[in-house]
This record gives structure tokens, sequence and C-alpha cells, in this order.
């Protein structure tokens, strides 16, 4: 019997074509795991009404350990229109599964880590003042709060009665008072001291134990007075116990703007929902992209590894598939250093920052292609061939099996 059983949910799109790949580099790493399949993402709702069956979340709860590709999500209207036609008038809501997954089990913290690997022809650079270019080293890690915010899904459209009676306790919904129901929508943001000190606390112990040089709090309490105050609050408190490790504090807007002067100069990022979404994907920007772009969203249980891309429709169907599977192979890497696989996993990252520096093996992003049938006669790898490279790195020398 395999020390881990993963629950794998390619989903949809380019889901299905990067996490076999990814499943390919655990096994070349003697990673002693079984892998059981479950149904997730766009074809599950059209077919069922339901984007995460329960008989994925029964596999989630027993195994405690999943690997996710990735999902389609669509609009409401364009949701409804594509469910089965025996299911429409039923009642049914999409949401999305990946949300959904997260706050049903806590997954609580998302890590989302965004380093430039030397060798990217994607990675950022900048002109020195005296001339030329120079490429600034950028090793920054991003702690996104993953259940609340904008993103805890409390929101309506025409809000009934009573919560339209709430709302209008507070004296600055007196400008909405008179929106008609149908023309009026409300999202609310929700933090809680308890989320904000363990995902604070997440961060603070990362950069302790990984050498990182700071931690910066990045919201927007000057308008966001209450929320991201309180974010503000709980991670001055956190920081107290942690004297060797400075706290800064930024604004998520100067923040966008300050990544592309200085992203040298930050080391662990931790923010609420949609603002750690946000600055991690522009982070992802700066070091070739949302290929290169892993996660992990860990609860206190359960813990679901994946690339930050979408489902990327359009390249799905190339045969054969075309796109970057690196960001689905380092969260796998990441899944090895959750459960204690540290050799294994820098096994993995070794091995893929070797095919990058060499630069012979690359896919049609890195080669600054547009996507299509066509990158191949510009010398672009298949996704497969992109996986071929890293194993072989992987079995010799790099991890000696």
């Amino acid at each position: 019997m395999a020390k881990y059983t993963i629950v794998t949910m390619p989903g949809d799109g380019i889901g299905n074509q990067v996490l076999p790949e990814a499943i390919r580099v655990l096994k070349e790493v003697d990673f002693d795991a079984e892998f059981v399949h479950a149904d997730i993402g766009w074809d599950c709702w059209c077919r069922e009404g339901n984007a995460l069956p329960e008989r994925t979340i029964e596999l989630l709860r027993r195994h405690k350990l999943g690997l996710f590709g990735a999902i389609t999500s669509k609009p409401k209207k364009q949701a409804e229109a594509e469910l089965d036609p025996s299911l429409k008038g039923n009642g049914f809501q999409y949401f999305s599964p990946i949300v959904s997954m997260r706050q049903l089990f806590n997954l609580d913290i998302c890590l989302r880590p965004c380093i430039g690997f030397p060798g990217n022809p994607l990675n950022f650079i900048r002109r020195r003042p005296a001339g030329g270019f120079e490429e600034p080293h950028i090793n920054t890690v991003v702690f996104r709060q993953n259940t609340e915010g904008l993103y805890a899904g409390v929101e309506w459209s025409n809000p009934p009665q009573n919560v339209r009676d709430a709302l209008a306790t507070h004296p600055k919904f007196k400008q909405f008072a008179n929106v008609a129901g149908p023309d009026l929508a409300v999202s609310v943001r929700i933090i809680t001291r308890a989320a904000a000190r363990r995902i604070c606390t997440a961060a603070f112990e990362y950069a302790k134990r990984f050498g990182y040089k700071n931690v910066t709090i990045c919201e927007k309490p000057n308008v966001l007075r209450e929320t991201s105050g309180l974010m503000e609050e709980v991670a001055r408190e956190v920081a107290a116990n942690y004297p060797g490790i400075p706290l800064w504090s930024t604004n998520i807007d100067a923040q966008t703007m300050w990544l592309t002067k200085n992203p040298e100069d930050y080391g662990v990022i931790v923010a609420s929902n949609l603002f750690g979404d946000v600055i991690s994907d522009a982070f992802a920007g700066l070091v070739g992209g949302l290929g290169f772009a892993a996660s992990g969203n860990i609860g206190q249980e359960v813990a679901v590894f994946e690339p930050t891309h979408g489902s990327a429709p359009k390249y799905a169907e190339l045969d054969p598939p075309i796109v970057n599977p690196i960001a689905m192979i380092l969260s796998a890497a990441m899944l090895l250093d959750h459960v204690g696989e540290t050799e294994k996993a820098e096994a993995v990252r070794k091995a893929v920052a070797s095919v990058i520096a060499e630069g012979e093996v690359r896919t049609y992003d890195m080669l600054r292609l547009t996507g299509g049938t066509n990158v191949f006669e510009h010398g672009a790898a298949t996704t497969t061939e992109l996986t071929d490279a890293v194993l072989a790195h992987v079995a010799a020398p790099v991890y000696a099996k």
C-alpha cells in the first residue's frame, strides 16, 4: 500500500494536459503515492448542476491531499444556459469549485511563490541608470488569505428587503437607497481577526524558516478602514513576536507600481483574498507569467496544490499540446514539501531550473510566440517534450533514485 493517496482533479481545458505531466515527475522521483482521479469542473456543472460533486468532496475528505489542474468559470447567465435542459429551472447555481473547496475544507492559507529562474527569457529586466540592462533577482512569496474578503461569496443581486434594511442603517448607503432592486448588486468584504492572525502568523513563520528579510502587509486601510484596518492591526500584533523580521506596509495600488521599480526588495507579502490574488499575479508576470506560477491551498487537515493559470480552452484541443507544464510541476513540488519530502521537492525544482537555464527546450510562451499549431515551426517544444527534459535532469545527475 502506498504511503500517500493523492486526489487528482484535472478539471477543464489544459488542466487535462498539465496534470498528467506533474504525475510523471512525481513518479520519477519515486514519490510513494497512489493517484486517484476525481471529477470536477465545467462538464460536471453542465451534466449534474454541481461543479464540485459530493464524490470528489468525499475523496478529499478521506485522503487529505489533492492536485488540481484548472477549471472554466463563466458568468451567471451563460452558466445557466449551458446546463443540461433537464436541470434548468431547478434552482441550480454555479459556484467556482476551487473557491468551494477552499471554503468547505477551510483552506485558508494560499501560498504562492514568485521566483525568477535564471535564464528564463520572460524574466523582468530594467534599464540601468548608467546604461545597459539588469535582471533583478526576484524571490517573493505571497501569502493570500483564501476564504474571506470579497471571495467569501456573501453577495446579492436585487438584495431582499431585510438586507436593504440592514444596509440602510449605514449612513453611506443613503445614496443607494432609491436604486431599484434589479439595478443593485452587493458584495460584502468580510475579515475576521482569527483568520487574519492565522495568515499573518503563517507568513512570519515562513519568513523565519527560510530566511526572508521582511514581511509586507499589502492592503488599502486608508479607504477600506475597517477591513483592511483590521488586517493591518493584526499584522502589527503578530510582528511583535518576530522582532528580527521588519514589517512593511503598502497599499495595493502603490504596490503594483513598486513591484516594477524594486521587486527584489520584497520577501514575503501577506494580503487578504482579492488583493493577494492581484499581487501574486502581478509578481508572477515578472518571473515568466502564469506558466511558472504555482500555489498551495492549505488548511489544518486538507491541502490542494494547483497552478494559478486558467483552463485556456482555446489551447485545450491542440494536438500535440503546446502549453507550459512548469506551473503544474512546481505545484507538485509544493505538495512534496508539504508532506515532508523536501529532498524530492528540491530535486524537482533543480531539474526545472536546469532546463530553463540551458534554454534548449522551451514551450511557445517562453519563445514569446502566439499560441497555435504553427509554434513548432519556430522551435517550440510540446508540453510532453518539456516534461521529458525535466525528467532527464531528475533522473541524473540531479536526483539519484
